[in-house]
């Protein structure tokens, strides 16, 4: 089942609310309409008792009852809906009006002035007695009751309530219709946040929300999907870079091994010939491999699959390990080599190896004749382990430092032109750094270019080892 729109739902409970609203409004409305009306004729009604109590306590004898009920008489004219009955407190009736029936229980035990409400044919009565003392001495008190005939009275609240449920009914239908268009007006903001995302396209990726634009409860939303399309702007870029520096790589090894072959087609050739073409084509097979290992690598790790394992790494010895592998290649450019410090972590050896001899490489290819690579480890005002690779030479320039650790990224083709990498090794690099939780940063100045990488934690250091046992030279003599 499809969820109902926003629109519909804020519409209905608007709607419903606003009804909910109205309904309470319309009865209190309809109740203090007939509180005023039963309180103006309860006034008038024990003003009339008043009254009458009054002439009662002026009769002196049997004599003055003439003269009462003609007074009476007299006090009710002009008074159409009103009516008086005064009985005795034997029960006999002193005085009626004419056609008018009070019930027998409100003559015998008067009320206290509580209303009594009654119905006599078309006529209905709301009424009150009270008892009222006579000026005769020793006679017991009479009872005076009065009413009103208050039928005009529930005709006008039948007509009002009629009018305003009426009133209520249109009332809840317009705010309705209110809701609807304020709920439309209240979620444009929203249109316009999903027509700007169905323009996103490729060649559109740098179109942005008006944070300005857009109201304070949709900031936040907006705010989010500007981050949203510049990750996607950076990440189209650097995929874009990225598949232009692959082609462009791979064109290379692949043309070397188009061209070897078809030089070795254009005529007979000898077995050595043959051989030698192929052990050719066999360094460029390998380049491949390995540029495709690392790239298997590197999509590993933008997705989160490479999980290092957890052992305890002694990153001295990594380095002299490493120092080792490379040796020779610094001796045959008379690059001398040097491990100080000592220090252990939590972290995959492998990686952890990888990693080093990919800056331990890197260092030797861009280190002059004569120059110096070192591993520095430890870090004395620091909790945290590092690990320094550094190297003598020219200086990187500032604004290319960021982007040392981007894949095929080189900061001029000069500089690396005695090397055979394919740019993808600092990034590799990075990727186990921040698989072992740990940061890498790179430093250029003073002839000096350092990598330094800044583990999370340390594994127990047992014990240590002296600067002597820790210091390792490999120079040409």
């Amino acid at each position: 089942m499809r969820p109902r729109s926003i629109t519909l739902r804020l519409t209905l409970l608007f709607s419903t609310i606003s009804t909910i609203v109205l309904i309470v409004v319309s009865n209190v409305i309809g109740f203090v309409v007939e509180r005023r009306f039963e309180q103006d004729q309860l006034s008038e009604l024990r003003a009339e008792v008043e009254l009458v109590s009054y002439l009662l306590s002026r009769v002196r004898s049997s004599g003055d009852l003439h003269d009462f009920t003609r007074r009476l008489s007299e006090a009710v004219v002009g008074h159409h809906n009103l009516v008086l009955a005064v009985a005795g407190s034997d029960g006999r009736l002193l005085y009626s009006s004419p056609g008018a029936l009070f019930p027998a229980a409100l003559l015998k035990t008067p009320a206290g002035g509580e209303p009594v409400v009654w119905e006599q044919g078309e006529q209905t009565y709301r009424g009150i007695a009270a008892a009222a003392a006579t000026g005769i001495a020793g006679e017991a008190p009479a009872t005076v009751a009065v009413a009103l005939d208050i039928r005009a009275h529930r005709d006008f609240m039948a007509t009002f309530r009629t009018h305003l449920w009426l009133t209520t009914f249109f009332g809840a239908l317009l705010t309705a219709l209110l809701g609807w268009f304020a709920a439309r007006r209240g979620i444009a903001p929203v249109h316009r946040i999903a027509k700007l995302a169905g323009g996103i396209s490729a060649a559109h990726l740098n179109d942005r929300l008006a944070l300005d634009t857009v109201p304070a409860e949709l900031t936040d939303l907006a705010r989010a999907l500007n981050d949203m399309l510049a990750r996607l702007e950076e990440a189209f870029r650097r995929l874009s870079d990225f598949s232009s520096h692959l082609a462009h790589e791979l064109r290379t090894p692949i043309s070397n091994l188009m061209t070897e072959t078809q030089v070795a087609l254009t005529r007979g050739r000898s077995a050595d010939e043959y051989r030698e073409v192929l052990y050719s084509s066999l360094e460029e097979y390998d380049r491949l491999a390995r540029m495709i290992e690392d790239m298997l690598f590197l999509a590993k790790a933008d997705h989160g699959l490479i999980v290092p394992h957890s052992e305890t790494v002694d990153l001295a010895g990594e380095a002299r390990e490493a120092i080792g592998i490379y040796a020779h290649v610094a001796e045959d450019k008379g690059v001398g080599l040097g491990v100080t410090g000592e220090g252990r972590i939590k972290g995959d050896k492998l990686m952890i190896r990888r990693a080093l001899c990919n800056l331990l490489s890197n260092a030797i290819r861009h280190t002059p004749r004569e120059g110096r690579v070192q591993i520095l480890i430890g870090r004395p005002d620091s909790k945290e382990p590092s690990l320094v690779v550094e190297n003598t030479g020219e200086d990187i320039p500032a604004e290319h430092l960021p982007r040392l650790f981007d894949r095929f990224y080189r900061v001029s083709r000069s500089r690396d032109k005695s090397g055979d990498g394919a740019g993808l090794g600092l990034a590799i690099t990075k990727s186990i750094v921040e698989s072992h939780n740990g940061t890498i940063q790179a430093f250029s100045s003073n002839g000096w270019t350092r990598f330094e990488i800044r583990f999370a934690s340390a594994a127990d250091p047992g014990r240590p080892r002296t600067r002597r046992e820790g210091y390792v030279s490999e120079r040409a003599a």
